[in-house]
């Protein structure tokens, strides 16, 4: 039997008897579809959902007809009610002021259409929106007169909101509520976690407070557990550098590094090595600071430095957990960089990031931070140095004369998008990697104990095939995936 089609949410909408909440139809499975002579037609997935739709046509005060659709359908239309009453973040901002019993806000489900308190569907609205833009960050920023919300969407700020001066305190003060910090403390920097749902949908964020001038900053950093970690597959590597990445990562022992700016994909790229690396014969061990996703089959330690767990620390621990392979969150310190290398060579492989502005840089980083030259040579495999671009958006791509640098290197023609519904008149949609990798070669090891300068030891990588991040940036924008200004402003002209 062929089903009917389903109407439009905005219809559904009208149908819901008063006292039904969104709630309630998601929790049981049933949702109104229409209504013809005084019956009632709900759409259910099951049989055993009869009993519910009777309730809701009965409220109605109409008879009940049900029509059985697949389950999917009916949560699928119950998503886009919920997007419907989300938007509520400009709807509450004038009621807000109502709020003076800060004390009882407390954790709820963020997609609810039930809450009464307007401070609290304001910040479920804005958590809920921030989600359905893509957004990685929310940023909460007090000024003299106002309170301005910008969400971080594929590395880029973005304001959404200005919120008068009044909204302030009970906005900071239900986020820190609900991340368990101490909503008295105005004057230390705190940070929090915060586990959400939405409907199916788990979300963790990292929530860090900092007092400013005209109050507490916030930002909240999301991590949506529906996107899940990426494998090496999934990176966007092209397929020579994952072949050459995946032959680094077989070697037994030795250090890998990951190097760029914050927010530029490191950890994701080192979870995705520790995934293809974990099996049972393994025993692998991380120190994160924080630990930003499980991994099963690998043993990971959180930072915690009042406590005295710092990384260096840590990793001497470690050593005494029988590793096969180190995972370091980031070697800031002589210390940390100085065991890493020591467990690389006593048979461990060990794997980490370090501030750097490319990766041929972080040899002399390591060896301005301590490090003796023949240590690093003799530990190193390779450093790869990465950056996330934005890629245009495919529904508004049109070719435009290329300009400036890019002309320069025999580009005629380029790509960008004009801006549309589906990218939010960014003219970008999702972003790729650029991956600079510099493997260290038995030529370039002894170049390293030398104390080769940089410049010269690009000269030798340059023999093996390496790119710099400005070349690869330049074949992507001949390639179309993305524009000279946004491939400038991530990788820079040098």
């Amino acid at each position: 039997m062929t089903l009917k089609p389903m109407p439009s949410p905005e219809e559904v909408l009208q149908l819901i008897p008063s006292g039904v909440s969104l709630d309630t139809l998601r929790d049981k499975g049933v949702v109104p579809l229409r209504i013809s002579g005084g019956v009632m037609s709900v759409a259910l997935s099951a049989l055993s959902a009869f009993t519910e739709a009777q309730l809701i046509a009965s409220k109605a005060g109409m008879s009940c007809d049900t029509e059985i659709y697949p389950a999917s359908d009916i949560q699928h239309l119950i998503r886009s009610l919920y997007d419907i009453k989300s938007g509520i973040v400009q709807d509450t901002l004038s009621s807000i002021e109502e709020v003076n019993d800060l004390s009882e806000l407390a954790r709820q489900e963020v997609m609810s259409d039930t809450v009464d308190a307007p401070v609290i569907r304001l910040v479920n609205g804005i958590i809920v929106e921030s989600l359905k833009e893509r957004a990685t960050d929310i940023h909460i920023e007090p000024y003299e007169d106002r309170v301005t919300v910008r969400y971080r969407v594929d590395g880029v700020l973005l304001d959404k909101y200005s919120l008068s001066k009044g909204h302030q305190a009970p906005v900071t003060s239900r986020i820190k509520v609900m991340a368990n910090l101490d909503i008295a403390e105005r004057f230390v920097p705190q940070d929090g976690r915060i586990g959400i749902s939405l409907g199916e949908r788990m979300v963790d964020i990292r929530v860090s407070s900092l007092p400013t001038q005209h109050g507490e900053r916030l930002v909240m950093r999301l991590l949506d557990k529906a996107r899940g970690l990426l494998s090496l597959e999934e990176l966007g590597m092209k397929p020579d550098e994952r072949k050459r990445l995946e032959e680094l990562i077989r070697r037994p022992n030795g250090m890998i590094l990951f190097t760029g700016p914050t927010g530029s994909g490191k950890s994701t790229s080192l979870y995705a090595i520790l995934q293809a690396l974990a099996r049972p014969q393994v025993n692998i061990i991380t120190v994160e600071d924080p630990i930003e996703y499980d991994l099963p089959g690998v043993g990971q330690v959180q930072v915690n430095d009042k406590a005295g767990l710092t990384f260096s620390s840590s990793l001497r621990s470690i050593l005494r957990q029988d590793p096969d392979i180190i995972m370091i969150g980031e070697m800031r310190d002589f210390d940390t960089a100085h065991i890493g290398i020591q467990s690389s060579l006593t048979g461990h492989l060990v794997l980490s990031t370090l501030h750097t502005n490319d990766s041929i840089s972080a040899v002399t980083r390591l060896i301005d931070m301590g490090i003796e030259p023949y240590l690093v040579s003799s530990s190193l495999l390779g450093v790869v140095a990465q950056r996330l671009v934005r890629r245009i958006c495919p529904h508004c791509r049109e070719e435009v004369p290329a300009s400036g640098v890019i002309l320069q290197h025999g580009i005629g023609m380029a790509w960008r998008g004009k801006g549309c519904e589906m990218c939010r008149g960014t003219g970008y949609i999702g972003r790729f990697g650029l991956y600079e990798q510099f493997d260290v070669t038995p030529e370039i090891q002894a170049a390293i104990a030398e104390k080769t300068p940089s410049s010269e030891l690009r000269k030798l990588a340059r023999r093996n095939g390496f790119c710099t991040l400005l070349e690869l940036g330049i074949k992507a924008v001949a390639n179309g995936e993305t524009t000279p200004e946004e491939m400038l402003r991530v990788v820079g002209e040098v």
